[in-house]
């Protein structure tokens, strides 16, 4: 009857150690997956969001809320080339023209920013 008993302890054991280590797989199987497809929702995510700000922004090329302020409609792209687009607006609608510049480069390009007149030079 003992012994009997030691070796139902004993399977039971070795049982039980094998459903854990199935039940940790998974769960480390089911952390990897979720990190992996989180991120990969997070960059859709923030790629919508840019794309969304780059179409309201270039649909607002040449708009001023005081349209005599603007110069000729054929300066209102100022530069273009492969990796930047510069162009005259009017951002928060308050009547004066801005300069808009989009570029590819450096992040460490974005610690200042300088304002600039952008009517002066082309009218």
């Amino acid at each position: 009857m003992g012994y009997s008993t030691l070796i139902d302890i004993l399977g039971s054991i070795v049982i039980g150690g094998m459903l854990m280590l199935i039940l940790f797989r998974l769960n480390d199987s089911a952390v990897a997956n979720s990190f992996r497809y989180n991120g990969e929702l997070l960059v859709q995510k923030n790629l919508v969001e840019v794309v969304s700000l780059l179409e309201y922004d270039l649909r607002k090329i040449g708009y001023c809320a005081v349209w005599e302020n603007l110069p000729n409609p054929s300066k209102y792209i100022v530069a273009a080339d492969s990796t930047s687009l510069k162009y005259l607006t009017d951002t928060d609608s308050d009547g004066y023209v801005d300069t808009l510049t989009y570029y590819l480069g450096p992040a460490s390009e974005l610690s200042g920013t300088e304002f600039e007149n952008p009517i002066a030079e082309y009218i």
